[in-house]
C-alpha cells in the first residue's frame, strides 16, 4: 500500500528547553525564520505524504494557529499588500491536509500513536518525532522507499560514538543490507551488552499490525506504552522489521546544544545567510574564550 500518512507527536513538555518551553511550545521554536515542526512537514511532503495527523495536548494551540488560514497576522499582511510576506506566512496552510488529535496526558509515544488510531487504521504510516531535526535529503522519503523494497516496518538509524550507545534504542541486524533485517531493538542498553553502535532516530514507517502491537505491550512507569515494545511484538511474530540508514544530518533539538547547531547549521544551508552566519561564527569562534 502507498504511504500517504504521517503522524507526527507534538505532544511532549519539553522540559530540556525549558523555560523557554513554559509558554512556547517546543515544536514551534523556531530554526531560523521557521518553526521546528514545519520542517518535519516538509520532509514528510517531500515524501509523498498528503495528510498529517499532529498528536497534541494542552497548551499547543499555536502548532494549529500555524497550519491554519485566517488568522490576525496574515490579515495585517495581506492588508499591507506584500504579496511576497504573504505567500510566506500563508504557505505553511498549503502543504498537506492537517489532522488533529488530543493526548489528554503524557503516556508514552506508543499512547500517542493510539490516539491517532482512527484516522490511520488499516495502512501504512509515518511517525516522526520533530525533535529530531534532519537536514538535508528527506529521510522519510528514503525509509518509504525502504518501506517498498521491504513491505516490513522501517526504522531510521545511525552510528553513534560507542559512549552514547547507552541514550539511544539499538537495534540488533539479523542480516546484511540496506535496509538491514533485525531480529530485536533494545531500549538504552549498557554499552557492554548493546548488540550493535546502530541508534534509533526518530523517523518510521510503520505497517498496520503496529496499532495491535502497541495495544497489546507492556505499560512501564506511569502507565507508559512505547514503540520499541511493539516493534520487537511484531518481530516475535514473525512480521518483517528493518533498520535503514539515511543521508541527512540530524540534530537533537530538544537539547539546548543540539538547538543552537541546528540554527546554525539551517542558515549556513540558506543561499540567503548562508556567507553571513559563516563569516560571523568564524569572528565569535575567534574570538571565543578557550
Amino acid at each position: 500500500m502507498p504511504v500517504t500518512r504521517a503522524v507526527i507527536l507534538a505532544a511532549g513538555l519539553g522540559t530540556r528547553m525549558l523555560p523557554a518551553t513554559k509558554s512556547v511550545p517546543k515544536e514551534m521554536l523556531p530554526i531560523v525564520d521557521r518553526p521546528l515542526i514545519q520542517y518535519a512537514v516538509e520532509e514528510a511532503v517531500e515524501a509523498g505524504i498528503t495528510d498529517i495527523i499532529f498528536v497534541v495536548a494542552d497548551g499547543k494551540e499555536s502548532v494549529r494557529d500555524h497550519f491554519s488560514l485566517g488568522g490576525r497576522v496574515e490579515h495585517l499582511v495581506r492588508a499591507k499588500g506584500d504579496a511576497s510576506l504573504d505567500a510566506l506566512v500563508t504557505e505553511p496552510a498549503g502543504l498537506a491536509r492537517f489532522h488533529y488529535v488530543h493526548q489528554d496526558e503524557p503516556r508514552g509515544p506508543g499512547h500517542a500513536v493510539l490516539c491517532a488510531r482512527a484516522l490511520i487504521e488499516g495502512e501504512p504510516f509515518v511517525l516522526m518525532f520533530p525533535d529530531d531535526l534532519i537536514l538535508g535529503a528527506s529521510c522519510t522519503a528514503e525509509l518509504v522507499a525502504a518501506y517498498g523494497q521491504s513491505g516490513g516496518s522501517i526504522v531510521a538509524v545511525e552510528r553513534v560514538p560507542r559512549d552514547e550507545i547507552p541514550q539511544y534504542g539499538i537495534v540488533a541486524p539479523a542480516g546484511e543490507g540496506d535496509p538491514i533485517p533485525l531480529k530485536d531493538l533494545v531500549e538504552k542498553p549498557p554499552l557492554a551488552e548493546a548488540p550493535s553502535d546502530l541508534a534509533i532516530v526518530g523517523r518510521y514507517v510503520l505497517t498496520p499490525s503496529i496499532l495491535d502491537h502497541i495495544e497489546r505491550a507492556p505499560t512501564g512507569k506511569g502507565g507508559e506504552k512505547y514503540v520499541t515494545e511493539a516493534l520487537q511484538g511484531q518481530i516475535a511474530a514473525g512480521e518483517g522489521v528493518f533498520a535503514s540508514t539515511y543521508s541527512g544530518d540530524r540534530f537533537d533539538t530538544g537539547r539546548p546544544a543540539g538547538y543552537i547547531a541546528a540554527c546554525v547549521a539551517a542558515a549556513l544551508r540558506r543561499p540567503d545567510l548562508g556567507e553571513q552566519v559563516r563569516a560571523r561564527v568564524s569572528s565569535i569562534l575567534e574570538g571565543a574564550p578557550r
